[in-house]
């Protein structure tokens, strides 16, 4: 952090652990959602412990989201460029979310006033600790010297390999945000079928397979992990979660049964994405030949 030669700040939608933002002088924009008559996270919302938020969706919460807006953004850019600080903004996906555009919108405007100044915007096409994990390598390259330019470009070129694997466990969570039909959620869940997802170069959320079963579709994680990963055995490995950590246990043993020294971050999947996703997700993420 003292070689770092600009200020770097993301979203809630990275889903990274509070103490790792603090740990790297991260700043952070709250996404937002309203659950039971009451605004959480956001500009001024409601503070609200993941575990906490999970035990309200399983008693049949309908939480709500939205995104970041220019204003909220300006009020986290700001104080760095008054600073004399360059900023660089690593933002959740443009395919799931509008708080990409809201960074845009604010660094162009920001940008008349402050002409001295440099803001950055990565669009990163990721989602819950797959921004974190990019995130993370993009913290790396700027503590190590890099200017925002060489940072930026860093960031674009690697964005798209970072891999994105992940299951649900309720299908329903998925059909309400449209992701999947009713009558697939109906047949999937009476047959006990979980699918298998990604994040797609678009940064959109798609199907790519399913699984008969829970572990089953826990192994084919691990599996495609190992199949399109592009990595040291000492580069990050994320995993983030709806509230199973039992099942990050045992993710977490078939990958240390394959990589002994793995070094693997856990975090919940925050309420923003949980919303959509649901109680029982589960997801995994590294750096990869290609999503």
């Amino acid at each position: 952090m003292e070689n770092r030669a600009f200020d770097i700040i993301t979203d809630s939608g990275c889903d990274m652990p509070d103490e790792y933002l603090a740990e790297h002088g991260i700043g952070l924009v709250k996404l937002g959602f309203n659950m039971d008559n009451v605004n959480y996270e956001g500009d001024s919302g409601e503070p609200i412990a993941p575990k906490d938020f999970y035990e309200k969706l399983r008693s049949g919460a309908m939480p709500t989201t939205y995104q970041v807006t220019s204003e909220m953004a300006k009020k986290f850019i700001v104080p760095s460029l008054e600073k004399g600080r360059d900023v660089l903004i690593v933002s959740f996906s443009s395919g799931l979310s509008g708080t990409a555009g809201s960074f845009i919108v604010a660094a162009r405007e920001l940008a008349k006033k402050y002409s001295k100044r440099k803001i950055a915007v990565v669009d990163s096409l990721c989602a819950s600790m797959g921004q974190g994990l990019l995130l993370d390598y993009v913290v790396r390259k700027a503590d190590a010297g890099a200017s925002l330019k060489e940072t930026q470009q860093y960031a674009e070129e690697l964005k798209l390999h970072i891999c994105h694997h992940f299951t649900v466990d309720n299908l329903f969570h998925l059909k309400r945000g449209g992701r999947v039909s009713s009558t697939t959620a109906i047949i999937g869940s009476m047959l006990k079928i979980k699918p298998i997802m990604h994040v797609d170069n678009e940064g959109k959320l798609t199907p790519i397979g399913k699984a008969m079963g829970r572990k089953k579709s826990l192994h084919i994680l691990v599996e495609n992990m190992f199949q399109a990963a592009d990595m040291t055995e000492d580069e990050p490995i994320f995993i983030s979660h709806g509230d199973c950590m039992e099942d990050v246990e045992y993710v977490k043993r078939l990958i240390t049964e394959r990589l002994p020294n793995a070094k693997i971050t856990v975090n919940y999947v925050g309420p923003v994405i949980g919303a959509h996703s649901g109680c029982g997700t589960l997801a995994l993420f590294h750096k990869g030949k290609q999503r």
